[in-house]
């Protein structure tokens, strides 16, 4: 083969590498994604059986289209590494859980709740909030606490705890 024909081919290739790239790259804000952390958590017993936790998190919607909140769930994973689901707290329950038991501390932040929309590119501080159906001891000894935010057409973000305060 020809000297000329590698030169067409790399000069091809080379576009075709170039229009590849620019479709993704104008494709890049239609992926929801809703990367966080999880700031603070805090905790109060609940009699010998169950925990009250509230997690205060930041989250960035980096999409280019709202991030409508469908529903949120928080999980631990005990020391010995069996996973527990709290009961999810509604928006009226924490205030009445906030003003009522004031070792929690205040409430920073708002509950993120289902229909609550996240704009595009912003950055939120939420809360959630929820029993968990075991002793309180475990919390102190948790492995992870997880929070799971799913959205209404199906995309789902889970922020993780990174290291739990001892």
């Amino acid at each position: 083969m020809s000297r000329r024909f590698w030169i067409y081919f790399l000069v091809g290739l080379a576009v075709v590498g170039v229009a590849i790239w620019g479709a993704l790259y104008s494709n890049r804000g239609s992926h929801l994604q809703l990367p966080g952390s999880i700031l603070k958590v805090r905790s109060l017993p609940d009699g010998n059986t169950g925990a009250i936790v509230f997690a205060d998190f930041r989250v960035t919607n980096t999409a280019a289209i709202p991030f409508v909140v469908s529903s949120v769930q928080m999980s631990m994973e005990t020391p010995s590494g069996e996973v527990s689901t709290a009961v999810t707290l509604s928006k009226s329950d924490v205030d009445k859980i906030a003003a009522y038991y004031r070792l929690l501390g205040p409430k920073y932040n708002d509950v993120l709740a289902v229909r609550d929309t996240i704009p595009p590119g912003a950055t939120i501080d939420r809360m959630a909030a929820g029993r968990f159906s075991f002793p309180p001891r475990f919390l102190d000894s948790r492995k992870t606490l997880r929070l799971r935010i799913e959205e209404v057409d199906g995309a789902v973000a889970e922020i993780i705890e990174k290291t739990p305060a001892k």
